[in-house]
């Protein structure tokens, strides 16, 4: 594996991102913009209907974000005129045929001048509606490969996954591909254009009887777990993911193609600036829950492994990846698992600490003014005992209360029914997350480790440095307490 410079390839580059208002896809569009300011162009798809929609979209949920604001600092009065002449915005959709691009003459300079292509649109709803998910996670990476198909210059496309894609699997995962048919548990038949039919045949049949939209989308939903769990998938997010790279290897052909699998993705490490983050992800709506007093106890080997990785690591494994494999035709699929669970894992016990530390010394400030006093989660090693635990500490007191208080106070229903919901709500989070905070395995990065090396090989120090994607230099102490938390805070609390 040869890697050079990395922002000598990105001159002059033209590179087509989907997904582009996801907190991954603005990271890598705030570093192009910044380390390499003579890349020809950016084209973002986004999902919209008109030119007007888009372009507000841009403004608001791309570069108006606080994650732009090293780069605006630097480019001054000139940073809009940049902007409108290094991005080019584009409505479209990945779940349709030609990604839904309407105009044509927008088509077709997409398809002549694209360089690279990186798919990044998703939808990381764990029980998401299956027939969305099938539509995004899956049609859609065959519909991206289809245009990349016709994309006279391409070099390169990047597809991004999630190393979740191996289901429950314990022990050391490699960083194999999906192959098609082929389910996590053995069982037989899973056939992708067979699930498309069968979401469409669910569809029919819900209108043919007048269900609500509401009902309609409980339905799906339930289908979509339901499928999952019938093959060995946790849940529909996973298990289209996988699907979609099942796709990408028998469609191929001799197109450069790898897929990045990153693991649990947190706030900015580094660059621009360290904690950036957007919206509430994955292990932060425990903490977020935790900080708020919401959250006592949960369900979780205290032991295992908690595999995380920040989001401007996994750029700058993206960028390097890119680089190493453009213009290099394989039969196979190079796959790269980007995470920390070989190198520096950090485990559930820490992060419980880190949390307890954090929200001890700068506790969250409730509505009314008063800080929120924490005490140390409690980690139950079972769902059965959880389950037990909020019912007999929660719920059975609750109701008790409530068929006192019904007698002597007017509106307290309200009151406990509010109470009742936010239990409910930590409940389901659990049986959402219980196949991640039970997770046995760790990840082989032997493919990244590679791409490391090559990059210490190519670049030289100062370049390197801009592009680290090593976890081994992430003290995470310092990390959760003085970055990861304080982010999370900032920016993701109120959501």
């Amino acid at each position: 594996m040869e890697l050079g410079s990395i922002v000598q390839f990105l001159e002059d580059k033209s590179i087509l991102l989907t997904g582009a208002t996801g907190f991954l896809a603005k990271i890598f569009v705030e570093k192009i913009l910044r380390v390499q300011p003579n890349v020809k162009k950016l084209y973002l798809l986004l999902r919209t209907t008109d030119t007007k929609s888009t372009e507000h979209r841009l403004h608001h949920e791309i570069i108006g974000k606080d994650l732009f604001k090293v780069l605006k600092k630097t480019l001054g009065a000139n940073f809009d005129s940049f902007v409108s002449e290094k991005l080019s915005v584009v409505a479209g959709d990945i779940s349709q045929e030609n990604l839904d691009l309407k105009d044509s003459i927008l088509r077709d300079e997409i398809y002549s001048q694209t360089d690279v292509i990186v798919n990044i649109a998703a939808t990381t709803k764990f029980d998401e509606r299956y027939d969305v998910a099938m539509g995004i996670n899956t049609l859609g990476v065959q519909n991206i490969l289809s245009f990349a198909h016709q994309c006279n210059k391409l070099k390169m496309l990047v597809h991004i996954s999630t190393a979740y894609v191996c289901g429950e699997k314990e022990g050391v995962i490699l960083e194999d591909p999906q192959h098609m048919g082929v389910s996590l548990n053995g069982v037989p038949g899973l056939d992708i254009e067979m699930e498309m039919k069968l979401v469409q045949q669910q569809l029919n049949q819900l209108q043919q009887k007048g269900a609500t939209q509401h009902e309609i989308k409980l339905a799906m939903k339930e289908l979509g777990i339901k499928r999952a769990t019938l093959y060995g998938w946790p849940n529909t997010y996973v298990f289209t993911k996988a699907m979609g790279e099942m796709l990408l290897e028998t469609s191929k052909r001799n197109m450069p193609i790898i897929i990045i699998r990153p693991t649990i993705i947190t706030s900015t490490y580094r660059e621009p600036f360290s904690g950036w983050i957007e919206g509430v992800r994955t292990i932060d709506s425990v903490a977020v829950a935790y900080g708020k007093g919401t959250l006592t106890c949960f369900p979780g080997d205290i032991h295992g492994v908690s595999d995380v990785i920040p989001g401007d690591m996994v750029v700058n494994a993206m960028l390097a990846a890119m680089v190493a494999h453009a213009n290099q035709p394989s039969d196979n699929i190079t796959i790269y698992h980007v995470g920390s669970s070989v190198s520096n894992p950090m485990r559930y016990h820490n992060l419980c600490n880190y949390m307890f530390r954090y929200f001890t010394a700068k506790p969250w400030i409730n509505r009314n003014g008063k800080p929120v006093k924490v005490r140390k989660l409690i980690m139950l090693n079972n769902m059965a005992t959880f389950r037990t635990y909020m019912f007999i500490r929660y719920l059975l007191p609750l109701q008790v209360l409530n068929l006192v208080n019904k007698a002597f106070y007017k509106n307290s229903q309200e009151v406990y029914t509010d109470y009742f919901r936010k239990i409910h709500a930590v409940i389901r989070m659990a049986d959402l997350y219980k196949s991640y905070v039970f997770f046995n395995g760790i990840f082989d990065n032997m493919n990244t480790v590679k791409l490391l090396a090559a990059a210490r090989q190519g670049m030289d120090s100062e370049e390197m440095n801009l592009f680290n994607f090593d976890p081994k230099v992430i003290d995470w102490d310092d990390y959760f307490i003085n970055i990861h938390f304080p982010g999370v805070v900032k920016y993701a609390f109120k959501s």
